[in-house]
Formats: C-alpha cells, sequence, structure tokens
C-alpha cells in the first residue's frame, strides 16, 4: 500500500497468471491495481482487487489504501495503510463426495468474508528501491454460511532492488521478492536487463516451496508507448508436476499535471 502516490501519474496494471497450465482445475489469478497521487493527502490513494479460483474454492481481495510521501535524503518514503474485506468461498455442486449425503461437504455454494487490513512502508531513489509490507495484519476469521471456520495468516512482503547502468542503452536491474507466513517462506531472485528504457527481459528463480520444488521464469515486456507496458513470464515448474506456468501484465500510466 506504501507506493500510493509515489509517482506524479495514474497507475493501473492488470495481472493474470494461470498457474499449471493443462492441470485440471489449477489455479487462477487475476489482479487489477490503481493508485494516483493526491496533493491535498500529501500522499496517495490505491485500490487492489485480487481474484483467485482453485478447483471448486474462490477468494476476493478488495482493499483500498492511503499512503503519506515525503522526502528522504536521496529519495521518497512511502507509508502505507490499507483496509477492505476478504471473501472466501466453496461452490459444493462441483465436490464428487465418497459418500452421497456426506454432511461436511456442502450441497451449495457457501461463501464467509471479514474485514482485513494491511500496511507497509516504500523507499525508493534515482537507483534503488525497497519495501517491507504485511497482509492480513490482524489475522481476521472468516465464519462462512455453514459455519465452518476460515483463519487468515499474517503473511509479510519483502521486495528490493537496484538499477545499474551498463552504458547509456542498457541497464541492469537485479532483485528479490520475498514472502512469508511465518512459518514457511518463498523467495524470488530475479535479474532483468533493461535496453534504452523500453525493453527488458530476464530470468527468475524461486525457491522455498518444499512441495512444488523451485521455479525458473523467463521475464519479458516492453513499453509498447510511454504511457502503456506489456509484461509476459514463462515459469518452467522444475518438479513432478511437468505444468508451467503463465503471466500477463498489462500496465497504463494516464500522466496529470499535479503541483506538488
Amino acid at each position: 500500500p506504501a507506493i500510493a502516490g509515489s509517482s506524479e501519474s495514474i497507475n493501473a496494471n492488470v495481472i493474470h497468471r494461470q498457474q499449471w497450465m493443462g492441470m485440471p482445475d489449477a489455479p487462477v489469478t487475476s489482479v487489477f491495481s490503481v493508485e494516483s497521487p493526491f496533493e491535498v493527502l500529501h500522499g496517495g490513494l490505491g485500490l487492489h482487487i485480487v481474484t483467485d479460483e482453485i478447483a471448486q474454492y474462490s477468494n476476493l481481495d478488495l482493499q483500498i489504501s492511503y499512503a503519506y510521501q515525503t522526502q528522504l535524503g536521496d529519495g521518497q518514503l512511502g507509508i502505507g495503510l490499507s483496509s477492505g474485506i476478504f471473501q472466501s468461498g466453496i461452490d459444493g455442486t462441483e465436490l464428487n463426495p465418497s459418500e452421497p449425503g456426506d454432511i461436511v461437504i456442502p450441497a451449495g455454494e457457501i461463501s464467509g468474508s471479514a474485514m482485513d487490513f494491511g500496511g507497509g512502508l516504500y523507499y525508493n531513489t534515482q537507483d534503488v528501491y525497497i519495501g517491507l509490507s504485511t497482509l492480513h495484519f490482524t489475522e481476521p476469521t472468516i465464519e462462512k454460511d455453514d459455519g465452518k471456520i476460515v483463519n487468515l495468516s499474517r503473511h509479510y512482503f519483502l521486495l528490493a532492488g537496484y538499477y545499474h547502468e551498463l552504458n547509456p542503452l542498457v541497464s541492469l536491474n537485479p532483485s528479490i521478492y520475498l514472502k512469508s507466513d511465518g512459518s514457511t517462506s518463498q523467495l524470488d531472485i530475479n535479474t532483468n536487463i533493461v535496453y534504452n528504457n523500453k525493453m527488458w527481459g530476464g530470468v527468475s528463480y524461486r525457491i522455498g516451496d518444499h512441495f512444488l520444488g523451485p521455479e525458473l521464469a523467463v521475464l519479458t515486456g516492453m513499453n509498447i508507448t510511454d504511457d502503456f507496458k506489456l509484461g509476459i513470464a514463462y515459469d518452467v515448474v522444475l518438479s513432478n508436476i511437468q505444468h508451467n506456468s503463465l503471466e500477463f501484465m498489462l500496465g497504463y500510466s494516464f500522466k496529470v499535471d499535479y503541483d506538488r
């Protein structure tokens, strides 16, 4: 949430991820986010919507965020808070119980929701950026229609990266992305080469999930115009699952003149 208002434009992004393509009931994730600076608020506001579908299960996370932006040294520090609703559901009509009439298995669609809160810090200079954030800060409890309880664990995220200019046209952008719920962690180690600030390509190596094993992703993208960008990631799963993943990203920046 702390990135809201960190630039002088309205930024909108759409991400769609198809995990383990070709596997029945594989996870599908879609993300929509938009954030904008507001001078009167000394920062910015943002909207973040995430939908997850895994077999008969579905989740919806809707968050509104505010970030206070201030200059710190050679860069800018954002301090953000978010609040919203997390909804979890299951479609019992798609289940195939081993014993018909099992009262534990829902016969129809059931769902539940709870208030959800988060927060974070984001600091960036011309060459360096680092962000810390948390999700499900209060570890909310969701009670579904049938009385079943879903407990959401607090999650922590760390993002850090650096831009190193190799020559006037080419720069190197190594970065890391760490996420953890306190008991398990996952780390992405990324390296991109950026050409003329218009095209990029690189690789990402993911470790930490002992069940799925490591993954190697090929990354590429380009700024189609000064405002419109496209990114693609293709994940090669290095385990017995033998189904790879594909992710698309579209981003658009609306340039607005602000007296800041």
